[in-house]
């Protein structure tokens, strides 16, 4: 068995001078780094006082879903002979919000694939479970993630 690492570092840069002294003294800002990758700039929900125009935890999350189930669908589909020539995600989450925190109760994945023959199809379309069965990250949470795909013939 083969173990990875991950390393981030996050730095908090929302002090605006009073610190945490109250819900509203602080800005939610923040910085995600990892060494040799571009940062990236995030804040909370805009729900819970965030900036809309950054990243937040569950869009990370969500996008993390949708990117490893693309990664394993194009190395499966590679393996079995199936040309994908494009391939789109209009990925959603949902999460619950209560007075003990909240968490996720879903996720589904809306993969557009485009194959270059129509003889791909059939395969192209069973290959989506394969890849959820082998995503690293679906594997790891407590939610269902599920995928409606659709796939698609590119033209001559």
């Amino acid at each position: 068995m083969a173990e990875h690492h991950y390393a981030t570092s996050l730095a908090w840069t929302g002090d605006t001078g009073a610190g945490t002294r109250s819900h509203r003294s602080y800005d939610r800002s923040h910085r995600i780094s990892a060494e040799g990758k571009p940062d990236l700039l995030c804040s909370s929900d805009p729900a819970f006082r965030g900036d809309p125009a950054r990243w937040n935890p569950e869009d990370l999350l969500v996008a993390a879903l949708s990117g490893c189930h693309m990664l394993w669908y194009l190395h499966l589909c590679a393996d079995a002979g199936v040309v994908v020539t494009g391939y789109e995600d209009d990925a959603a989450g949902t999460m619950v919000d209560h007075d003990e925190g909240g968490e996720f109760t879903s996720v589904v994945l809306r993969p557009v694939v485009r194959v270059a023959d129509a003889g791909m199809v059939a395969d192209a379309e069973r290959l989506h479970a394969e890849a959820h069965r082998r995503c690293f990250v679906a594997r790891s949470v407590n939610f269902p993630v599920t995928h409606e795909p659709t796939v698609t013939v590119a033209p001559a």
